[in-house]
């Protein structure tokens, strides 16, 4: 089943357990995949597109980060 609920900045960073300032420089710097949607100038990404790229971070050593 497929989670196509739209992730801010703050829901990505809640998800992370790290500041929104962060995801946000994490964008900035090519870190983050592409968002899949974009409403009055600010970018969304689906739960499951951030869960992929969660999965697939450097660093990331298998965390569970639900």
């Amino acid at each position: 089943m497929t989670d196509r609920r739209l992730w801010s900045y703050k829901d990505i960073a809640a998800h992370i357990r790290v500041q929104p300032d962060t995801v946000r420089s994490y964008r900035k710097h090519g870190l983050l995949p592409p968002p899949d949607h974009v409403e009055a100038g600010r970018p969304f990404w689906y739960a499951d597109t951030i869960r992929v790229w969660v999965a697939n971070r450097p660093g990331n050593r298998g965390r569970n980060n639900d």
